[in-house]
């Protein structure tokens, strides 16, 4: 099923919904159809346009800036597939300082590798192990939970989520 981006009344992303609650939000006049994706959702009396891009008719004041969660997903997207020590394609997680020596389990210790580069330096800092990091690991842009909620961004949601950024 497709998903449908939320937006605030000040045009800000507040989440990712299926376009089944979506479509609930616009009949029930609370939200407003942005975008959508061309075809229709039917009931017998009522033809409504998939929404993509639906916005509240009202401001919802968010308590808290949204932090994306660390996982393997959202490390691997962080990290673009690509081992942070080689580049070549990457398909486990690496803990720059291990974890058997003090290395916490945050942004700013946690690396995409492959398996030969994270067998090579096993318990070991990259120093010792003779290794570089291509880049110095960070937490993701405050926008990044919406790219790991769905995986591949759909174009009509980019102008919204670049906005925020």
């Amino acid at each position: 099923m497709r998903s449908a981006l939320v937006l605030n009344a000040t045009y800000e992303p507040l989440s990712v919904v299926p376009a089944r609650r979506a479509a609930c939000l616009i009949l029930a006049d609370k939200a407003d159809l942005i975008s959508d994706d061309g075809t229709q959702l039917h009931s017998e009396n009522l033809a409504l346009p998939n929404p993509l891009v639906i916005r509240l008719r009202y401001v919802v004041k968010v308590p808290y800036h949204r932090r994306t969660a660390l996982s393997r997903r959202a490390v691997f997207m962080r990290d673009d597939h690509r081992c942070q020590y080689c580049g070549a394609h990457a398909d486990s997680i690496d803990h720059v300082m291990p974890r058997s020596r003090g290395g916490r389990n945050e942004w700013e210790n946690v690396a995409a590798a492959c398996r030969p580069c994270n067998l090579h330096k096993r318990d070991r800092t990259p120093d010792e192990a003779d290794m570089r990091l291509a880049r110095t690991p960070s937490a993701p842009r405050e926008q990044a939970w919406v790219t790991v909620s769905v995986g591949r961004v759909p174009e009509a949601w980019k102008p919204y989520i670049a906005a925020a950024s």
